[in-house]
């Protein structure tokens, strides 16, 4: 009785840890040479530094995030304000606001116009209510206006972040899960956090040093190219030097993109449209004092992170940047860092440019519709992945979710073989 798990993303090493915790043996087969998915951290010999693939916020009441880096020992790693105080700058007009929530549920913060949006009224934020009612294949555009303060200079920047969709066309019943389990449960529940030092540390080494000491078994560079399928169940899995015998007491977790397990797996549905995410590092110490995170209006950038050393870049949804000159990208990052925060050089330090042509899939109605649920028509195979019907769109907590979801799905199979 064992697990064989595809893909060593979070997906996938959430589920792992979690058989691992319960005494199932777990075998991971990654085709990377690295375990993390689209969460990885690697050394960049330009910079001479140690870099995140991108800059992967994650909440303080992302509860599977909690409970997964608790279960690693790694409930340490992120780093982030004491409170849901968010910095943004309107690049175009200069202009500088902060929002301030209050801890609990009750909001009263908005009755305080300093603490607010500027140029909104408390009233406007009944926008969100709207949004958490929405039927799951209306778009944002479809159940608000989409116009005015609160929109431009708060809703559109969080929605295209947490959506990884231009926010209009975005699934109205994804976003009002993303606010139900943040702005509406209060500042206490949306404060940032970042990974630190870096994504790695936090939610992979720790993970695999975790399944390690409990017998479990990572193989990199091990592409699985083919599922067969007898019987009514998976009976082998194909690689490029061989093939793995799946026993009739095991159980394969597939959690590989969904490109991929749409090639593996007879007539899956599955999300095929994707939008990009630009990253940019750049190699010089933030000026002193400098906020934790920036959101930025009328920019190229989207969100400016300062770390110790270095400051970066996050734009999302961003398909036309991608195809960008490298060069042409860091001028105009730079350009907005230095709006942002005036006194850097006029010349853009060495830089890193971060292409994720495929970070995840579009958080639209029709493409949520896509999404399959972790159970297949074979038994013994279940599927992990942000891609698949967590109820949210393509985040860390989603994908750890779904290694959760698969995780309990397996341990019952398990139960009754």
């Amino acid at each position: 009785m064992a697990a064989l798990i595809i893909g060593a993303g979070l997906a996938g090493l959430s589920a792992g840890v979690r058989l691992a915790a319960a005494g199932v043996p777990v075998r991971i087969l990654e085709a990377s040479a690295q375990a993390g998915g689209r969460c990885r951290s690697y050394h960049d010999p330009v910079l001479e530094m140690t870099l995140d693939n991108g800059n992967h916020l994650v909440l303080s009441g992302n509860r599977d995030v909690a409970a997964y880096l608790a279960m690693i020992g790694a409930a340490d790693r992120l780093r982030g304000p004491r409170d849901a105080s968010l910095d943004f700058c309107d690049v175009r007009e200069g202009r500088r606001w902060t929002i301030r929530p209050n801890d609990g549920p009750a909001p009263w913060w908005l009755l305080d116009p300093a603490r607010r949006v500027p140029g909104t009224k408390a009233r406007d934020f009944l926008a969100l209510a709207r949004l958490m009612a929405a039927p799951r294949g209306a778009a944002i555009g479809e159940v608000l206006p989409c116009r005015g303060a609160l929109w431009d200079r708060l809703l559109d920047p969080f929605l295209l972040a947490a959506l990884n969709t231009p926010a209009k066309e975005g699934s109205a019943a994804l976003a009002g899960a993303v606010i139900a389990q943040s702005l509406a449960r209060g500042g206490k529940a949306y404060q940032a956090r970042i990974a630190w030092p870096h994504l790695a540390s936090a939610f992979v080494d720790p993970a695999l040093a975790f399944l390690e000491t409990r017998g479990g078994r990572l193989r990199l560079g091990t592409p699985v190219r083919a599922l067969d399928f007898a019987g009514g169940r998976l009976d082998r899995l194909v690689l490029g030097d061989g093939a793995v015998r799946v026993e009739r007491d095991d159980v394969v977790i597939l959690a590989a993109p969904p490109w991929i397990a749409a090639a593996l797996v007879p007539d899956l549905v599955a999300p095929d449209r994707f939008h990009a995410i630009v990253n940019g590092h750049f190699k010089i110490a933030p000026p002193p004092g400098a906020p934790a995170i920036v959101g930025v209006i009328g920019g190229v950038a989207e969100w400016i992170f300062a770390f110790d050393d270095r400051i970066s870049v996050t734009v999302s949804a961003a398909d036309a940047l991608a195809d960008k000159d490298r060069d042409a990208l860091i001028a105009a990052l730079w350009a907005d860092i230095r709006a942002v925060h005036p006194g850097l050089p006029d010349v853009a330090p060495p830089a890193r440019i971060v292409k994720e042509r495929r970070a995840t899939f579009a958080a639209t109605p029709s493409q949520n519709a896509r999404r399959p649920g972790a159970v297949t028509a074979w038994p013994n195979l279940i599927l992990a992945g942000d891609w698949t019907d967590t109820g949210l769109p393509a985040t860390i907590e989603g994908a750890l979710r779904s290694g959760r979801t698969a995780a309990a799905h397996a341990l019952k199979l398990l139960g009754e073989a």
